[in-house]
């Protein structure tokens, strides 16, 4: 991807602390983006489509892929596969589009590793118990699910420092306009711009 024209901009975030809301709002306000659609193997939840929210795939299927190299980064998370098909960013970017990943922070720390220059960005909620009570509103799984889910929050919160900007998610409108805002401000690095001094 070292011909890129658009950016890359990795989002991470706990389950529960509102990602997908927060980007859904920010897709309103902004142009020239793509949110990068993840294939996962877990089951879709109430109203998920398949080929909008994920590729929803089997675990062979997935496990084929992996082994043909087809994704920019893939974890296991809480018993699922999750990943990013590397065929439709790279696309995406060459065509001047600016990318979003929305991916939990195994992969996003993947993604750093193959793509250096990206913007990581990691999102979080006011407080870690707003965190709990956001999981156990969804009334979608069991105690032990978000247990772990809440325990892998803890975890990912030790990646922090590796990431350039965090945004906290208490006021939705908020958080999509900081992020409309550090999406914004790459587009006027030097480097973007120097075709403009003639």
């Amino acid at each position: 991807m070292s011909n890129k024209c658009g950016e890359l901009f990795v989002v991470t975030g706990p389950s529960g602390v509102g990602k997908a809301t927060v980007l859904g709002r920010l897709m309103k306000n902004i142009d020239n983006v793509y949110v990068s659609i993840s294939a996962t193997t877990r089951k879709p939840r109430e109203g998920e489509i398949h080929g909008k929210h994920y590729f929803f795939m089997e675990r062979g299927e997935f496990e084929k892929l992996i082994k043909d190299d087809r994704f920019l980064e893939y974890a296991e998370y809480v018993g699922n596969y999750y990943g990013t098909p590397a065929a439709s960013v790279e696309e995406m970017l060459n065509q001047g589009k600016d990318v979003i990943l929305e991916i939990e922070a195994q992969g996003a720390l993947k993604v750093k590793e193959k793509c250096p220059d990206c913007n990581m960005l990691f999102i979080i909620p006011p407080s870690f118990s707003d965190l709990e009570f956001r999981l156990r509103s969804r009334g979608t799984e069991t105690d032990e699910v978000i247990n772990k889910r809440l325990e892998k929050a803890k975890n990912e919160y030790t990646f922090i420092d590796k990431y350039d900007y965090i945004v906290v998610n208490d006021d939705i409108d908020k958080a999509a306009d900081e992020i409309r805002c550090i999406i914004m401000a790459s587009r006027f690095k030097t480097e973007k711009r120097k075709n403009l001094m003639r």
